[in-house]
């Protein structure tokens, strides 16, 4: 049953009606995430249920920067959601949490880690785009985490909108049988509201009040039904024996088969709406309550523990295993940790054991998260979704348990982050606090990544895209008064010989008193198998031993920053064949600056050439845009390994140069709409060819010359 727990009300927030939160047991929960391409009507679909609901007290709008969903600063600037965020609402003393993610591309981690918390996936599909390619990875993350799927045709009041023609698009597309519970009466300005197939009665408006279905409309009504309930007859034998029986099934019984059917194969119902306009919303809750599964009606989840594999289920009595799916970092209330309970219940005020990092954490007090606002309660039912605050090592896929079951639930896998940028410190202070923050914004965000890269000494930051780039930047510049400069980056190229150097250079400085005196002759040769190599093979003591060391640090310092284009300097053996000193003046200095001045024109003689790196990358586009992608390779020096065509998609495994590579995202979505992806990961050196290798080794003397 559930508890009242009465909260105050936030005053600054005067159309937001929230002003109490119960506590709710599994059976009352329906954790459902919304996904789709961008701008299919997410965030107001959100909007209208929260009204609907009377969770607000009026609707707000993107354009007034006033929904509940998109309260960061900068997704009110840009106007559309970056970030998922967890509105709970409350429907037939049920508990419905509405987790409402981005749909750009850029932003696709944020999908992920809702996927992995949700129960059921609410797939919108804009009635003039039809299947978008960001609902179409929508559809994908959801098989891909085994949640069933209610599709809705959303937007349906739009000019040029049509029913048939946005639902042709997915059907064509995707393996799984849509199977309309609803159709639309009338379209574009003409959407009055839906007919209902289950109880073959038409609603208008937001659907409060159950009318006749209109004439025009009873014919297409009537035959909808029919494949509606032969899809849910199929999803108990019981309902299919009484289907061939009687030749129809009860609103219940239809219910009750499709609960079934979307859970164990691979139907997909149907409904439609304008969301934006708050028609449609009732039918839509309905739906959801009837056919969203409560998180103790999912398969039990696989876990490791302290004794092995374990089978954790859905419940308050279980060991506690709570899954953390997204961090949030903040300067001024610290760091914002959102969980969901698999199994056992939180409370307040307790200790947990962070299984992931190994260490004990204090929940000061435990949350439940209404977009920005953070409403108290004692406790977290198994099931629900909560938050905490001001946790000090727990990051998004870490799992919060007891130290003795030590628990640790799955992390799901996460896109590679392809897209990347140099980036530097526009102050000293920046630069102080630099690597601290690009470590947090990566332990909240698994699709952001970021490394210092020695060969070109820059810091490089990886994300999905330019976008995704640029609201970090963003965020790190207004919540941690972090700025950073972004440059190209450059391609971590090495320098290697073809054959073999000799040098002598002699170091002589006389400034009065002693001086420095040191000679070195030397001989390079290129090696494999091994990086460097170093010799003494001097005869007779021309050089006493103990300057050998200097030598080979002036030699390896000069490796490091390389000679003729700025990269380091790899695979070259040295042998010291000869030199001189002198008594009073050789020092060790001497040595070092003769052995690095040596080494450099031995390199210079001994043919030297530019190693690129180059990369194992595999395309994956429709079959259409084969022919544009494989030309687009070839201008790109790729090597073609093979080629795969599965389901309409053709898989290009090719060998590609990383500098044909650098802005790879952003071409790739332009020449296939968005719905081509690309797999990348380093895989061999090998020689650039000699007329590029001169113009980079131009450009760096050039580079060089102008600095000095």
């Amino acid at each position: 049953m559930p508890i009242n727990i009465c909260l105050v009300p936030d005053t600054t927030l005067d159309h937001r009606k929230v002003t109490h939160m119960k506590e709710y047991s599994t059976d009352s929960i329906r954790n459902i995430v919304l996904a789709s391409h961008s701008n299919s009507g997410k965030t107001m679909m959100v909007e209208s249920i929260l009204h609907f609901t009377g969770a607000t007290t009026r609707l707000g709008t993107i354009e007034d920067k006033t929904t509940a969903s998109d309260f960061d600063e900068e997704e009110q600037r840009r106007g559309i959601s970056l970030f998922t965020s967890v509105l709970p609402v409350t429907y037939k003393d049920l508990k419905l949490n509405l987790l409402d993610t981005p749909g750009y591309t850029d932003f696709v981690g944020e999908v992920v880690s809702a996927m992995r918390v949700a129960d059921c996936a609410l797939i919108l599909v804009d009635s003039v785009g039809g299947l978008e390619v960001g609902t179409e990875v929508a559809l994908q993350y959801a098989e891909t985490f085994g949640i069933p799927k209610i599709m809705v045709i959303n937007k349906m009041d739009r000019e040029n909108a049509n029913y048939q023609k946005a639902l042709k698009s997915v059907r064509d597309e995707i393996d799984s049988r849509l199977i309309p519970m609803q159709l639309p009466m009338g379209e574009k300005a003409d959407f009055k509201g839906i007919i209902d197939l289950v109880s073959m009665k038409a609603y208008e408006g937001d659907g409060k009040k159950a009318s006749e279905i209109p004439a025009g409309f009873q014919a297409e009504a009537e035959e909808a039904r029919m494949q509606l309930v032969e899809a849910a007859a199929e999803g108990e034998d019981s309902l299919l024996e009484k289907y061939f029986e009687n030749g129809d099934l009860t609103p219940e019984e239809i219910m009750q088969g499709l609960r079934k059917a979307i859970q164990n194969s691979n139907i997909i119902p149907v409904l439609v709406a304008a969301g934006g306009r708050g028609i449609g919303i009732q039918p839509l809750l309905d739906t959801l309550v009837a056919l969203a599964p409560s998180p103790a009606e999912l398969p039990a989840v696989q876990a490791k523990s302290a004794k092995g594999e374990i089978e954790l289920s859905c419940q308050d009595a279980g060991p506690l295993a709570a899954y953390v799916w997204k961090t949030t970092a903040d300067p001024f209330v610290g760091r914002q940790t959102y969980f969901k309970v698999y199994s056992g219940v939180v409370t307040s005020d307790t200790r947990v054991w962070n299984a992931t990092k190994g260490e004990e954490e204090r929940l000061a007090g435990v949350q439940v998260p209404f977009g920005k606002e953070m409403l108290p309660v004692s406790v977290i039912h198994s099931g629900d979704i909560g938050a905490v605050a001001k946790l000090s090592v727990t990051t998004t896929g870490d799992t919060l348990t007891t130290k003795e079951q030590n628990i640790t639930l799955p992390v799901p896998t996460y896109p590679n982050a392809l897209y990347r940028v140099a980036i530097n410190p526009k102050t000293q202070s920046d630069a102080a606090k630099m690597s601290q923050t690009l470590t947090r914004m990566t332990e909240e965000d698994p699709t952001l990544a970021w490394e210092m890269e020695a060969a070109t000494h820059q810091t490089l930051l990886f994300g999905m895209g330019d976008q995704h780039i640029d609201v970090v930047l963003k965020r790190m510049e207004q919540k941690f008064q972090l700025n950073l400069l972004t440059l190209e980056p450059k391609v971590p190229y090495e320098e290697h010989i073809t054959r073999e150097g000799s040098a002598t250079y002699r170091h002589k400085k006389q400034t009065g008193g002693s001086g420095q005196f040191g000679e070195v002759s030397l001989r390079i040769f290129p090696i494999e198998g091994e990086d460097f190599t170093f010799s003494n093979d001097v005869f007779g003591g021309a050089i006493s031993s103990n300057y050998m060391g200097p030598i080979e640090k002036g030699i390896r310092n000069v490796m490091k920053e390389g000679v003729v284009a700025g990269y380091p300097v790899h695979n070259v053996g040295v042998s010291i064949v000869d030199g001189k000193e002198h008594p009073v003046d050789s020092k060790p200095i001497a040595f070092e600056i003769a052995g690095r001045e040596a080494f450099k024109i031995a390199f210079k003689e001994a043919n030297p050439v530019l190693y690129e790196p180059i990369m194992r990358v595999a395309v994956t586009v429709p079959e259409a845009n084969m022919g544009d992608i494989m030309g687009d390779l070839n201008t790109r020096r790729a090597r073609v390994q093979g080629m795969d065509t599965e389901h309409g998609k053709s898989t290009i495994n090719a060998h590609v140069p990383l500098s044909e590579m650098m802005r790879y995202t952003t071409n790739l979505r332009s020449m296939t709409g968005g719905r081509g992806l690309f797999t990348m990961e380093f895989d061999h050196y090998e020689m650039v060819p000699t007329q590029m290798a001169r113009e980079i080794m131009d450009a760096r003397q050039k580079e060089m010359h102008e600095s000095e």
